[in-house]
């Protein structure tokens, strides 16, 4: 095979982080997302996909038309749209995350299996709208560690019957629009502490165990027919005691292929992803990937650098033009699957039946204590985020602030950037001398995500909630995201206190807990010039 053909051929199999708006100055995450420059060239070289993030929908549209014009060849257009694709890309329908939908699968499963493959095709037929022809989700995870920093919400399950059961509908939705799903993180990163992005985790389980709780979703995912499965970045001993699954032979070769007898494509979770980066080279890190089992290289640090590694291996016999081969028919395959056609016109980019699904979900994932109605201000609206000055689930006209503040309740933002709330005293952690007095309404926006390190659990909310009990001032509390928060604060609630949890954080999540506690739509949630 001639030099120039075989670099073209492995180019296809690499998957590389673009924006989704058209700019290069727009780029939200400019480590990672190339400038236009760096990506028409290598689409022009041959490379097969890209990864999208940031953007409206219309943006999206317009930008993966770009994209496929500069490859002149059919390309893979994915993004991380686990929660609906507006949860990525502003206009679409952004929905509750999967565990709302597990929580009901325990009590009804047939209409959490009913709204899941609802879930999957809404995703799907929004995707396909705007573009995309690959949608990284479902998570087959099963988050049974409530200590988990990253899946946390994005679970569909916190047992294996209910996160299969729910993943294997919403593949069946999703690629009925004619759209691959993806089942990740294989072969499971629901019991594990730390977050790959951050660091290396370890799975100390045998294979009896994985069979038993770690690879159920993923099998029936596979048995439901999803054309693709997404690594994880993590050490299982028990199978390789020298690489991570990405990266083990045992694990994608010996485990997904002839053991699970999957045989669709096996992409990595994306490379630059410090689990890989930390010990590995962009080159070596792709060839071990594709030794191991990967079909597609996800995101490498140095996309050039993993092609250039990539050839030399093909060129040196360390990876045979058979299995090359193999990969590139594989990926031939997955695109024979997409939809060929879209409609021209977005005027109904997200329909009814696909609001009232958003609203569904919601509404079914509502936990309600207490009654109704808090005490007039002046007060404090003390609500805790991850990062202000990136929130899309807080603009200025979020319901979250503007409710509370038509009663004369203060906002005050907690993160990791902010002054800190805390005091000395671990028993009454909350510094009250630094904040206004009043009655305080407590809104927790909490819930894993990658890169942060926790989903909220090594913060002292529990000691706060007793410490504005004890104080007289606790009016109200609102806990958005993470499940596990709320199982450990809703005990210590006097039973007539206003609170509520939704598993979702979105203005859309915030309007119904707030009406639930009895606080009005405010004049300016229509919007208003800043």
């Amino acid at each position: 095979m001639e030099a120039s053909e075989l670099r073209r051929k492995l180019a296809s199999l690499l998957v590389v982080r673009g924006s989704g708006h058209a700019r290069d100055h727009q780029r939200r995450y400019p480590r990672w997302e190339l400038s236009n420059a760096d990506l028409r060239e290598l689409l022009d070289e041959g490379v097969g996909g890209v990864i999208l993030l940031g953007g409206s929908a219309e943006e999206l549209r317009l930008r993966c038309d770009q994209l496929q014009r500069w490859a002149g060849q059919p390309l893979l257009l994915c993004a991380d749209v686990e929660e609906g694709v507006g949860q990525r890309f502003e206009g679409a329908s952004w929905l509750a995350p999967p565990l709302a939908l597990g929580a009901l699968h325990q009590s009804d499963p047939e209409q959490a299996e009913a709204l899941a493959e609802r879930y999957g095709r809404c995703t799907g037929r929004q995707a396909r709208l705007l573009g995309l022809n690959w949608v990284l989700g479902p998570v087959c995870d099963v988050n049974n560690n409530p200590a988990n920093p990253v899946i946390n919400v994005r679970a569909w399950g916190e047992t294996p019957a209910t996160a299969g059961a729910l993943a294997a509908a919403f593949v069946r939705g999703c690629q009925g629009e004619g759209v691959l799903a993806c089942a990740k993180h294989f072969p499971g990163h629901g019991d594990t502490s730390c977050d790959s992005h951050l660091e290396l985790p370890e799975l100390p389980h045998d294979l009896g165990r994985l069979g038993a709780i770690e690879l159920p979703p993923f099998q029936q995912a596979i048995a439901a027919g999803v054309t693709s499965v997404m690594t994880a970045h993590l050490r299982l001993p028990a199978l390789d005691p020298k690489q991570p699954a990405t990266l083990s032979g045992a694990v994608l070769t010996q485990l997904l292929r002839q053991e699970l007898q999957f045989c669709g494509l096996v992409v990595t979770d994306a490379l630059v992803m410090e689990a890989i980066s930390q010990h590995h080279g962009s080159a070596e890190a792709a060839v071990l990937a594709f030794e191991a089992g990967a079909d597609l290289i996800l995101m490498p640090a140095d996309a050039r650098e993993a092609l250039d590694g990539l050839v030399e291996a093909v060129q040196s016999g360390r990876i045979s033009e058979q299995r090359l081969d193999a990969s590139l028919e594989r990926r031939r395959s997955a695109l024979a699957q997409c939809a060929e056609s879209r409609e021209t016109a977005l005027d109904e980019l997200v329909t009814p039946s696909e609001r009232q699904l958003s609203g569904e979900l919601l509404t079914l994932s509502l936990v309600l204590h207490g009654g109704q109605g808090l005490p007039p201000g002046p007060g404090l609206n003390l609500i805790r985020l991850d990062n202000q000055l990136n929130a899309p689930q807080l603009p200025l006209v979020a319901p979250a602030l503007l409710r509370p503040s038509a009663l004369g309740y203060e906002a005050r933002l907690i993160d990791a950037r902010s002054p800190s709330p805390w005091g000395q005293d671990p028993k009454a952690p909350l510094a009250l001398d630094r904040l206004p007095d009043g009655p305080v309404l407590l809104q927790l926006l909490v819930r894993g995500n990658p890169f942060r390190g926790s989903a909220g659990g090594d913060e002292p909310w529990p000691q706060v909630v007793r410490q504005l009990l004890a104080s007289q001032r606790l009016a109200g509390l609102a806990v958005y995201g993470s499940p596990y928060l709320w199982q450990a604060l809703q005990p210590l609630l006097p039973p007539e206190l206003p609170a509520a949890y939704s598993p979702a954080q979105m203005p859309q999540a915030q309007a119904l807990v707030l009406q639930a506690l009895g606080l009005p739509e405010a004049a300016l949630e229509g919007g208003f010039t800043d």
